[in-house]
């Protein structure tokens, strides 16, 4: 992970995408947007530059487990 990458939380996940937390999940399992990361035994988040990249082009970014079905 970069050294500039920071985790976020859900609240910022949601002022950043505009989206509802019910839409976010959904999304992520369909692998359309980037999946939480494990930080504690009850946290999770998201690294910054992955929310950054999907809020930047929402339309074609997907997931890595995706892209690896497309190519």
């Amino acid at each position: 992970m970069p050294e500039s990458d920071r985790i976020v939380r859900l609240k910022t996940v949601l002022a950043r995408s505009g989206l509802s937390r019910s839409t976010i999940y959904r999304k992520i399992a369909e692998g359309t947007f980037p999946a939480q990361i494990k930080i504690s035994v009850n946290g999770a988040g998201w690294r910054e530059s992955d929310v950054n990249r999907w809020v930047a082009d929402p339309v074609s970014w997907h997931s890595s487990a995706s892209r690896k079905n497309i190519d």
